[in-house]
């Protein structure tokens, strides 16, 4: 057990012990602390699902055609890889850093797998070279972030070129084919399974275990702690550089869970796949209510943002808005969903 491990259960304990001795609180303070927890139990997330819900109906209702379940299942897995993505930078986001590789990270990945499926490794077997080759970018950045002592920011820039230069070299600059797709892993990843995309199975296994990894684990308080205050975490004994490590990690692993499942929908490996996927990722999180200044975040949140992108996306080519006023569509509706997020959280506080 480590200083600050011993630290926080001494606390708990002494308010455990000292609580009833010392201090009772009144009728008052205990009711209006049933009702704090009352309204602590709406998600911080309910602004961002809102303003999905919104955007949904928003379009539906003039275009009916927009709820059909197909579309809506194809807007969901068009946001896949964005959303795995952003799941992991929450981690990084909210201790302050930033994965700007995971667009090259993908892109390597991509080309990694079809590599050593076109050389006859089994597709099932290439599945944990990928995941081990994402984290091991995830490491390379936490260490030469911390070994140069540059900004994360800095680093994962030079090192989105680097990965997907790499990417390019080993592809040949060219598509990866002649896969086997005949085999399972094609048909069962890249395909349906119960009605529903197989890819946005993995997402909901992935959202179920990484917030309760933030939420409920010491790993995630660390990453929070640090967040909030990188000095203090440091003095009171947490161990920055490692959690570092392990949330950079989990951002490459997350970038290469999203390229295995590119790989087996497109059955081929595009080392040119994932441009501005970065910057979609970090959009994401900052609309799920991840701030670049570190100390929360959420993934539920993050996945609500990549879904909002991905409605967005999909709507503009309902309305028949001409191609070179995408970009401005979407930048206009992600200032306005986070404007509304947080003015929802403004009026949530003011009611506390």
């Amino acid at each position: 057990m480590t200083e600050t491990d011993r630290a926080v259960d001494d606390a708990e304990r002494a308010r455990e012990q000292g609580g009833g001795r010392w201090f009772r609180p009144s009728p008052g303070r205990l009711l209006a602390g049933r009702l704090g927890n009352r309204r602590r139990l709406l998600p911080d997330e309910l602004g961002v699902l809102v303003v999905l819900a919104l955007l949904v109906a928003g379009i539906g209702i003039p275009y009916p055609d927009f709820l059909d379940s197909d579309n809506l299942l194809s807007t969901a897995h068009n946001s896949v890889y964005i959303s795995l993505m952003a799941c992991g930078m929450v981690f990084a986001l909210a201790m302050r850093e930033v994965d700007l590789s995971v667009g090259g990270s993908y892109a390597m990945c991509l080309v990694v797998g079809a590599l050593l499926i076109r050389e006859g490794v089994a597709p099932w077997l290439a599945v944990p070279a990928v995941l081990l080759t994402g984290i091991a970018l995830g490491v390379f950045n936490a260490l030469v972030t911390t070994l140069l002592a540059l900004p994360s920011f800095i680093v994962t820039l030079g090192t989105l070129m680097l990965f997907r230069g790499v990417g390019l070299a080993l592809a040949d600059g060219k598509q990866i084919t002649d896969l086997p797709l005949d085999d399972s892993f094609f048909t069962l990843a890249g395909g349906d399974a119960a009605g529903v995309p197989f890819a946005l199975w993995v997402l909901l296994a992935v959202v179920v275990a990484l917030a309760v990894l933030l939420a409920r684990t010491r790993f995630g308080a660390r990453v929070r702690a640090i967040g909030s205050n990188p000095d203090a975490a440091a003095f009171s004994g947490i161990p920055v550089v490692r959690t570092r490590v392990q949330a950079l990690a989990l951002s490459g692993l997350t970038t290469a869970c999203a390229a295995v499942l590119a790989l087996a929908y497109y059955g081929a490996g595009d080392p040119t796949l994932g441009q501005g996927y970065e910057l979609q990722a970090i959009a994401a999180c900052i609309i799920g209510g991840t701030p670049l200044a570190g100390g929360r975040g959420s993934v539920v949140g993050a996945v609500a943002g990549a879904m909002i992108l991905s409605v967005v996306a999909s709507g503009l080519v309902f309305f028949e808005v001409p191609i070179n006023w995408t970009s401005f569509a979407t930048g206009g509706v992600i200032l306005v969903a986070v404007a509304a997020d947080s003015a929802l959280r403004r009026g949530g506080r003011s009611r506390h």
